[in-house]
């Protein structure tokens, strides 16, 4: 750091605390969760016990249409940055780095941080949980704490055994899990709350990241937490979906007269479904698994109050895509997938009707039938940018600056516009340059108005593209398209589950609307999927740091 930049940092820091040194700027705790579906909170329509959460929507506001980009990688890339994922590097995934820039699979030297963007001014930075916007390679010029973090614990790597994780990594060291009953989201939250304790003893704001892995496979939890869930799933897919939109309609989360979309047609109904006890097992893990992240983001509230934190933090709830229809073969690999347990036993990979999942020797996912459930009531997943690939819940309170408690909009919002909004409530300013290059203009746009009410301002439309899955959202209509499938145009007042495509009655309206689609396509990095995926692997040089 040069000493204008000292100088910089000084003054940011005299502001943060105010002119009597007791801190006048809010504190920020942005908590993201992975791979969980649009109604799997209680204040969403779940009947998954998530009281902690459900506590923040109520004194608070919820988002009815807040979207992230359909995978993790790429969402968390946006969330830092306030970019589009293309325009950081990071289009398509880490561990597959293709030459074209917008597709290098590593945060690129244009972009900045919110972490970076807010520790020039005063703040403390912090980050527990998943970062995956890098390879896991020797190098380490992304890691969060070159990328503006004081301090990081978590997982370098996108999933991990969360008895056992890979990864895992305290600041810039290798570190192995701690106690003989380590539980990855325990640690995630037991991290944060040390972190939120020490930056308390300084009359400087902080900015905590935390990324809980939770509900990503593998299917792991605690026995006595899956207990809780026995027996709740004997009903099976067809009928929780049915209860859950009755429960969201209540709750206003959806409009009833929005039909529940058919199920997905690789799926029986339940009862002809096979292995149900198997299946809901499946559940059982998966909503014990979200229940413990609710527990431990309670512990993190409790924090915030027990060192007088809370009424001036920001905190912002939300997930990175959609539920995951993946399944998880018996000859799944990777760096994430272990062989043996902790004690040396061997892991049953794979989802085998049977071997019931949930303990540290299996490793399995929940599959297309509950992921379908997850994304009640919108169709698709994770991967497609359809309603169920990218509608998340977003939650946002601040008791001294949000004046609403339990509101709901619809003003449509997406993780772009998380940097937009720590930089407003912040008093900071967007950087333009990052070590002496220039930075990307910031895409998103604050959403401290619709906390309470208000319109989002400047927002001409949103964009989304992954594994050439295209989308634009202008205003009430949506166009988009599953690759390699043609334009669908989409009412999303009138038709947000997607059910009516009107692009041949709307012919003119879906022209001017994928004109613009591909005008951002070309400025924001976006290549054709085919020759994305036709290119060799092609590992961008690491800069110097």
């Amino acid at each position: 750091m040069d000493r204008r930049d000292f100088l910089k940092t000084l003054a940011g820091a005299a502001l943060a605390e105010g002119p009597a040194g007791a801190q006048s700027r809010p504190n920020i705790v942005l908590i993201m969760n992975d791979d969980m579906g649009f109604s799997d909170l209680g204040c969403y329509g779940s009947e998954i016990r998530t009281p902690n959460i459900d506590g923040l929507a109520n004194s608070g506001v919820r988002f009815r249409q807040f979207y992230n980009t359909a995978r993790c990688c790429p969402t968390r890339s946006s969330i830092l940055t306030g970019l589009y994922p293309h325009q950081t590097g990071v289009g398509h995934m880490v561990d597959n780095p293709k030459p074209f820039p917008g597709y290098t699979g590593d945060l690129n030297r244009n972009c900045v941080t919110i972490a970076e963007a807010l520790k020039p001014t005063g703040y403390q930075t912090f980050m527990s949980g998943k970062w995956h916007v890098t390879p896991v390679t020797s190098s380490k010029h992304n890691w969060p704490r070159q990328r503006g973090f004081d301090k990081y614990y978590g997982i370098i790597h996108g999933a991990a055994d969360y008895f056992n994780p890979v990864t895992l990594t305290r600041d810039n060291d290798a570190v192995r899990p701690d106690k003989p009953d380590y539980y990855f989201t325990d640690a995630i939250a037991d991290n944060a709350i040390a972190y939120i304790e020490s930056a308390s003893r300084k009359r400087r704001p902080f900015f905590l990241y935390t990324a809980f892995t939770s509900p990503h496979w593998p299917l792991h939890a605690p026995e006595a937490e899956i207990a809780r869930y026995r027996g709740r799933y004997k009903d099976g897919w067809d009928a929780l979906r049915e209860e859950r939109r009755n429960r969201m309609i209540r709750l206003g989360i959806i409009d009833e007269r929005r039909p529940l979309t058919p199920r997905d047609s690789r799926v029986p109904a339940w009862k002809d479904a096979p292995n149900t006890d198997w299946q809901q097992r499946r559940m059982e893990v998966y909503a014990a698994q979200i229940d413990r992240m609710d527990q431990n983001i309670g512990r993190i509230l409790a924090a915030l109050r027990a060192t007088g934190q809370e009424q001036n933090t920001l905190v912002m709830f939300l997930a990175d895509n959609g539920g995951c229809a993946e399944e998880l073969g018996p000859k799944a690999a990777g760096l994430h997938v272990p062989r043996q347990t902790r004690d040396g036993r061997p892991v049953r990979i794979g989802n085998v009707a049977g071997i019931m999942p949930g303990a540290e020797d299996t490793y399995q996912s929940y599959g297309i039938a509950w992921a379908n459930t997850s994304n009640t009531p919108f169709r698709l997943y994770k991967h497609w940018v359809h309603e169920g690939g990218i509608s998340a819940p977003l939650i946002a309170r601040w008791p001294a600056g949000i004046k609403a408690q339990g509101r709901l909009t619809s003003e449509p919002a997406h993780l772009i516009d998380i940097m937009a909004t720590c930089l407003d409530v912040a008093g900071a300013k967007y950087p333009a340059t990052r070590k002496g290059q220039p930075v990307t203009p910031l895409e998103g746009k604050s959403l401290r108005p619709a906390f309470d009410g208000g319109k989002v301002q400047g927002r001409e439309a949103i964009y989304w593209e992954h594994e050439g899955n295209r989308a634009i959202r202008h205003g009430d209509w949506k166009l988009v398209s599953r690759h390699p499938d043609r334009w669908e145009l989409y009412n999303m007042v009138a038709d947000r589950t997607e059910m009516s495509n009107l692009a041949e009655k709307e012919p003119v309206r879906a022209e001017r609307m994928a004109a613009a689609y591909g005008k951002w396509a070309a400025r924001a990095n976006v290549e054709p999927w085919e020759k994305v995926r036709a290119a060799p692997r092609t590992p961008a040089p690491i800069p110097p740091e």
